[in-house]
């Protein structure tokens, strides 16, 4: 098994195997995320499939191969917008007109794409920045939300309705195409996206990037891979690259050195050095 957990006293024994059997089985480094965060998921599948007790499901997970699958796709975070936080964006795009030449571009933990495609609006809406000089990585561990991002469709509904997040931000409506049910990005922002597989507990970045993008990803995360995920980060930034958390997070005390605060309040950080 790759990681390590610390088990409390009040520690259920059957779901730490649980937890242990699915890192060292299906390659989820569980020991990287929170307890209650991966007790939510696991229990939400476990009432999918009216199992009962955690040694029950894993007895389920050795069985079946979809249901392995589908387990990973639920641990997986996949809460995500279009312009999510409106004021964080004012400040994304004033750091994009400062690359000169090619600005490369790193949505990490990108779940469904919103967040990617959002910076590809941004491009073409902002004259001051060169849209055909913008490359968009964005990565996520989940294969099938991978897939739905490639395809740049999203369903309207009254509790996420693509339109309402676009408004957000002037004239990004005129980049996507909407229908009752549904928003489709137009091909011209897709083709600045390239969507992969990445696994932020691996330790390697994606490339090297002039920005990195990863918000609201590490609520979930326990302090001390926290701190391995922010080195990941770093490394994949060029030198004087700007990195942007979630408006909730904060960065580990040892990799705080690192960075200085472009604007502290929107969690935008510079690369010292």
């Amino acid at each position: 098994m790759s990681g390590s957990r610390t088990e409390s006293s009040e520690a259920d024994p059957a779901f730490q195997r649980l937890l242990r059997d699915v890192e060292r089985d299906l390659g989820f480094r569980t020991s990287s995320y929170n307890d209650a965060y991966l007790r939510r998921r696991v229990e939400a599948r476990m009432r999918r499939r009216g199992v009962e007790g955690y040694e029950a499901y894993g007895r389920l997970l050795d069985d079946e191969a979809d249901e392995r699958e589908a387990l990973l796709d639920a641990l997986s975070v996949n809460v995500t917008s279009f312009f999510r936080n409106p004021e964080v964006w004012a400040v994304v795009r004033e750091v994009l007109r400062e690359v000169d030449g090619r600005v490369r571009i790193w949505s990490a933990a990108s779940s469904d794409g919103r967040e990617a495609y959002s910076m590809a609006m941004l491009a073409f809406l902002d004259p001051a920045i060169d849209e055909r000089r913008v490359d968009i990585v964005g990565t996520d561990i989940d294969r099938g939300i991978l897939r739905r991002a490639r395809e740049g469709r999203y369903r309207r509904s009254g509790t996420d309705d693509p339109v309402e997040q676009l408004t957000a931000v002037d004239g990004a409506t005129e980049y996507v195409t909407v229908t009752d049910d549904a928003v489709v990005v137009d091909d011209r922002v897709r083709d600045l996206v390239t969507f992969r597989r990445h696994d932020l507990t691996d330790g390697e970045p994606a490339g090297e990037f002039d920005l990195v993008v990863c918000r609201n990803l590490f609520i979930y995360i326990e302090e001390r891979a926290k701190a391995r995920m922010v080195s990941t980060l770093l490394a994949g930034l060029a030198p004087g690259g700007h990195l942007v958390v979630g408006l909730t997070e904060t960065l580990p005390p040892d990799c705080r050195d690192a960075f200085e605060a472009v604007d502290r309040r929107r969690r935008v950080y510079r690369q010292r050095g």
